[in-house]
């Protein structure tokens, strides 16, 4: 007993070093790797044993000491890869919930975002929905010409209102994930008409040209037909609202290998907005963004959420979705899968 107790002051000098110098280790590491701050706490207290055993025996390698070491280095040998799993593992969780974390805030701070910018879109017609028929009511307005000129203007400002309650539902359904598609062979080619048709008052009105460009053959894509005119149409809407007077917006289509190798179709629309700056490339697919230029009432007709809505019913699709500048202005550009009777 007298011997034990006399070992244990060698025991306590031999290991104490090795453990402050874990701790040291620790201390530094703890923002760097978590990988390597496991293992080191893992090895600490085995070489800190190992050191006391060997400053107990007085340093005598004998066959008790090196079992124990024999012991010690199985153990560590154990030891290490499973701190080297864990620490890989609590690693990537750590990661992950960073990640999570910003994504929370990015959707939190564009939530922030949409209210704001919804709170002033909707305040504008809906002020001048209250002013117009105020005056009807009050008789401010008596001439027939004059109340038609109010009754049609009411009309459009509703329509507006109409438009935007729409986008922010649709929007709802794609972040919430509640959007159902059904899918079928649809013709770019019948979409393409149809959305070109559809925004040519609005153009002809502006004083810009949109045409299709001759594709032939015109791909097929697998999608549903309702989700993809609305892609076409935002994307016409935008490129003729940021287009200026006499000139132009094209839409294209045709088929390619896309980065990973595999055939597909691509979806042009090329417009004359003068280009995008760099800073804003990432950001036009974003809710309620509209760059930094001056708001006119024209521009709060969709609220901001056309691109976002594209690319939420392009994603949809299993689709992408990008813009570059190019020429006079900026290319957006839709790949989406082909329908299966096309696919090479």
């Amino acid at each position: 007993m007298d011997q034990l107790l006399a070992a244990v002051p060698v025991a306590l000098a031999s290991s104490l070093p090795v453990a402050l110098l874990g701790a040291w280790l620790l201390h530094r590491m703890r923002r760097r790797s978590i990988t390597a701050a496991t293992t080191v706490l893992v090895l600490v207290p085995v070489v800190a044993t190992l050191a006391g055993v060997v400053g107990t025996s007085g340093f005598m390698f004998t066959p008790a000491l090196l079992t124990v070491v024999g012991v010690g280095a199985v153990v560590a040998a154990v030891t290490v890869p499973a701190a080297l799993l864990l620490g890989r593992g609590i690693a990537r969780d750590v990661m992950w919930l960073h990640e999570a974390r910003e994504a929370e805030l990015v959707a939190e701070r564009s939530r922030r975002e949409l209210v704001a910018w919804m709170s002033h879109d909707l305040r504008t017609p809906l002020a001048g929905i209250r002013a117009m028929s105020e005056a009807l009511a009050d008789g401010v307005v008596e001439r027939p010409d004059e109340v038609t000129t109010y009754a049609l203007r009411i009309r459009t400002e509703t329509e507006r209102l109409t438009t935007m309650v729409e986008d922010l539902f649709q929007l709802s359904r794609i972040t919430s994930g509640a959007l159902r598609l059904t899918l079928s062979d649809v013709p770019l080619h019948e979409v393409v008409s149809e959305a070109v048709a559809a925004e040519h008052a609005v153009a002809a009105r502006k004083g810009v040209h949109v045409r299709a460009a001759g594709t032939d053959p015109w791909p097929v894509v697998r999608g549903s037909d309702p989700e993809l005119a609305r892609v076409v149409r935002n994307l016409l809407s935008n490129a003729i609202r940021h287009t200026p007077p006499d000139g132009a917006v094209v839409v294209a289509a045709g088929t390619g290998r896309d980065d990973s190798g595999h055939e597909r179709a691509w979806l042009r629309v090329d417009d004359g907005c003068g280009g995008i700056p760099d800073e804003d490339l990432d950001r036009v697919f974003d809710v309620a963004f509209r760059g930094a230029g001056p708001r006119t009432p024209g521009d709060a007709s969709r609220g901001g959420l056309g691109l976002a809505i594209a690319r939420g019913l392009v994603q949809a699709h299993q689709g992408e979705i990008r813009v570059r500048n190019t020429g006079p202005g900026c290319r957006f550009e839709v790949r989406l899968p082909l329908a299966p009777a096309t696919d090479g």
